[in-house]
């Protein structure tokens, strides 16, 4: 993400978002100021590729934002501490490898013109953040990091919390950023969860057209990340709890219940059959193993 030039008489704005692939399907980030060269990375996972990063993009690193303990999305913190004594690892839970400071919610942060409001979103995991930032004067749309909270088309499992809570992050506190807010996500999981939107509410016509964007991008390796919450409210099936169509879905009405119900709908949704224990998958999900 670049904010663009407006006027001869106005600095460039310097914020970039870039996207970097990594384990099977997460995502790590990092922001990086164009004028000081500083950055800050979110869910810092695989040192080794982020250190590659950082040297190719001639860039500092200042801090690390985490949006939850599970190890692939901050395995790397230790690693990455080493190599900048001064660097600041914020997040919401003790278990965050490297953690320096605690935030809660609505806490600001401040690196020269970026400015990062936390919002606690508990549910995947009992202390889960996501990271609303935007630059200082410029006209360009603002980002949430959603960690595993919101996905493309979809939303985390809900491994320490409840659909109420889920429904509070989603619907009460994600939902009344400003509608063109680009959504980073944590995970690459875009087809699948579209191919479950589309199983809710078939008729959707923006569920079809993303699906079929997605599938492209997909083929071609490419990141689906970002799309916007108002994208989302069109065809994710979380978001839109309060439609006739996915209420008629799950046979409730209630926007709590509804949650719950898609919840559980999607967990088995086209499940495949698994040889591995429960606990190894998890392990594998959480990135416990190393690659």
């Amino acid at each position: 993400m670049i904010c663009p030039f407006a006027a001869p008489s106005r600095r460039d704005w310097t914020m970039r978002v870039k996207v970097i692939s990594v384990l099977e399907d997460n995502y790590m980030y990092l922001v990086i100021d164009e004028k000081t060269k500083d950055a800050i990375a979110v869910d810092a996972s695989v040192s080794k590729r982020l250190l590659e990063i950082i040297k190719k993009e001639g860039v500092t690193l200042k801090a690390i934002l985490t949006t939850h303990h599970h190890l692939d999305h901050c395995r790397g913190n230790e690693e990455l501490a080493r190599h900048y004594p001064d660097l600041q690892v914020f997040g919401a839970d003790k278990r965050i490898g490297a953690l320096t400071n605690k935030v809660t919610h609505n806490e600001e942060l401040k690196f020269g013109d970026i400015n990062v409001r936390c919002l606690f979103t508990p549910c995947h995991t009992a202390t889960h953040m996501c990271y609303f930032i935007w630059e200082d004067n410029c006209p360009d749309a603002p980002a949430v990091f959603s960690g595993d909270t919101l996905f493309i088309g979809g939303c985390g499992r809900f491994f320490e919390g409840t659909a109420d809570q889920m429904y509070k992050n989603l619907m009460q506190i994600l939902a009344t950023l400003p509608k063109e807010t680009k959504v980073f996500c944590g995970h690459e999981c875009t087809v699948t969860n579209l191919k479950f939107a589309l199983k809710v509410e078939p008729d959707n016509e923006a569920v079809k057209e993303k699906l079929t964007w997605a599938k492209a991008r997909d083929d071609e390796d490419l990141p689906t990340v970002p799309s916007t919450l108002e994208d989302e409210f069109d065809y994710n099936p979380f978001m839109r709890i309060t439609e006739e169509s996915v209420q008629k879905f799950t046979g409730q009405t209630d926007p709590v219940e509804v949650m719950a119900a898609l919840r559980t709908m999607k967990d088995n949704f086209k499940k495949p059959k698994e040889t591995l224990p429960a606990p190894v998958r998890l392990a594998l999900e959480w990135g416990l193993f190393r690659p």
